[in-house]
């Protein structure tokens, strides 16, 4: 019997042996921690803060669950490199804890019976090292550079972002790929890109996204359980999805799906969303593993960036109270058709909506109320114009600028506006609107509205005497 523990005491890095059973029906039984050097051992009984795992006491041939949750990419690991004998490495940043693993997997000769063996060695980095991160195939370092090339390169991110989904599909050999963002925050899902083959039953992800599927992907966390990701390739594992989150397995094997890899995308720590593959080719397994385990860290930190910018940009665009567009983006979208963004065939119309009575509210109620009265306002103006035409020009001020209106569509819109008035309580307009055949000529437009409008308040106090 070969002597594992004289084996691994002359190895300097942390290193263990690990024992794969295999079954009589191919299936594997269980994974054993054999032995240990007293490196590993000391990470077990000794752990760094941080690092605790589920035991302190070290117990040869011990089940690894005992200490670890289940990890399907370790078994995964120790599988290949114990039973198929192969040399494997990986660095990774599992999620159970804040720390990176240089691990290889070796293996160990002579099998004993349906006993096989492996060596698993690790080293730990408090941070990402990215001589360890660069350590990949040619092949490997070409596809992730060409990613971050298109993405770095693009003045379209989300039709860039398209186009990787497809070659990640492709590389995976999928029958479905996506990214699923996933705001915390309004508690809302959006299909960011998604790519499917040429023969496909599987249905877009807008199918599945509502409130309820949002509840679903807050589960896909513990089913990962601390690993970096998870690949479930075949019915065995599927099993353990099915163990793990029973209504998602029912959720994606009523939708088609055979077997699953699922990434978080992360940004600095911060959760973005999930990528995934269904139903892709299982000997591909490894490199698309070991692809996407550095593609993340690309697609997370251009996506971050992305986010980041776009918010930015909604931040300088968007009245934040009420959700339309601000007087700054109103005064750049009346610029830019002036300057000749729009053709001069084009007519624009143009609406004021000035709130009658918010400072009597503010006075008596309270600017809280005044608060909500604006933002009734706003919902009734969204209820007739898109929001991006609707613009928030002041205090009590709201501007609509539509190209294409007429001078008989602002009279129809001016009287929707004030029946979807009647649905919100104190909501009511002064309203004036004007259009012009040039678009460039729109302020002129501007001007005709505005006076308008303050001819519909005059005759607004005249019969509301008391709020003058």
């Amino acid at each position: 019997m070969t002597d594992f523990q004289s084996m691994i005491d002359h190895m300097g890095a942390m290193s263990c042996v690990v024992s794969v059973e295999t079954l009589e029906d191919g299936r594997t039984g269980k994974f054993r921690i054999v032995a240990g050097n007293k490196a590993y051992v000391d990470s077990i009984e000794h752990p760094a803060p941080g690092t605790e795992i589920l035991t302190n006491k070290f117990t040869p041939n011990s089940e690894y669950t005992d200490y670890l949750t289940r990890d399907l990419n370790f078994e995964d690991a120790c599988y290949q490199a114990a039973v198929l004998k192969k040399c494997l490495h990986s660095y990774a940043h599992p999620n159970r804890m804040p720390l990176w693993f240089n691990m290889s997997f070796l293996p160990v000769f002579p099998d004993e019976g349906n006993l096989h063996y492996c060596i698993y060695m690790m080293e730990i980095n408090q941070t990402a090292d990215s001589r360890n991160l660069s350590t990949i195939s040619g092949d490997l370092a070409s596809a992730i550079l060409e990613t971050s090339i298109k993405l770095r390169g693009t003045t379209d991110f989300p039709e860039a972002m398209k186009e990787v989904i497809g070659d990640i599909r492709d590389l995976c050999d999928a029958e479905h790929c996506c990214i699923l963002l996933v705001d915390d925050v309004k508690k809302e899902l959006t299909v960011f890109c998604e790519a499917f083959s040429a023969f496909t039953d599987l249905l877009p992800m807008a199918h599945y996204v509502n409130p309820e599927f949002y509840d679903l992907v807050q589960t896909w966390d513990a089913t990962i359980a601390g690993s970096n990701c998870l690949i479930a390739k075949n019915e065995a594992d599927m099993e353990v999805v099915k163990e793990r989150n029973p209504v998602w397995y029912a959720s994606l094997t009523a939708a088609g799906a055979e077997n699953i890899v699922l990434f978080p995308l992360k940004s600095q720590e911060r959760l973005l969303g999930y990528i995934w593959a269904i139903n892709f080719d299982t000997e591909k397994a490894t490199e698309i593993k070991e692809t996407l385990e550095l593609a993340t860290l690309v697609l997370g930190a251009e996506l971050g960036n992305y986010l980041l910018v776009d918010r930015l940009k909604v931040l300088s665009s968007r009245d934040m109270l009420t959700g339309v567009m601000n007087r700054n983006e109103m005064n750049n979208f009346v610029d830019g058709i002036c300057e000749g963004s729009a053709d001069d065939t084009d007519s624009v119309g143009v609406i004021f909506a000035d709130l009658n009575g918010l400072k009597e509210v503010n006075d008596l109620l309270g600017h809280s109320t005044g608060d909500v009265l604006l933002k009734d306002a706003a919902k009734a103006l969204r209820s007739v114009f898109n929001e991006e035409n609707i613009y928030r020009a002041g205090g009590d001020e709201f501007s609509i600028i539509v190209l294409g209106m007429t001078e008989e569509d602002i009279k129809e819109k001016i009287q929707t506006i004030r029946t979807a008035s009647e649905d919100y309580d104190l909501v009511s307009f002064a309203l004036g609107g004007a259009s012009v055949d040039n678009a460039r000529d729109i302020r002129k437009a501007l001007r005709k509205a505005d006076e308008r409008m303050y001819e519909d308040k005059a005759r607004y106090y005249e019969t509301h005497k008391k709020y003058r």
